[in-house]
């Protein structure tokens, strides 16, 4: 009976342990995604600046065709 209690015993601290592994592992995933959050909100920023670079180079643009009569207005 005493070696089944052992054998049972030395399951459960393999099992404690896997767990605390797996732990370990998904914190880290955590953080790392929390990154992938970050940088992928400042490329959403970036590209918001330059969409609005764009949109102001376009409405210059179209100011430049008037003034020269390429465009009507």
């Amino acid at each position: 009976m005493a070696e089944t209690e052992n054998i049972v015993l030395e399951h459960l601290r393999a099992i404690r342990a896997q767990l605390g592994l797996l732990n370990e592992r998904v914190l880290e995933l955590t953080q790392r995604v929390g990154n992938l959050e970050v940088q992928v909100s400042n490329l959403s920023v970036q590209f918001a600046n330059v969409s609005l670079r764009f949109d102001r180079i376009d409405a210059r643009l179209d100011r430049v065709e008037q003034r020269l009569g390429l465009i009507e207005a």
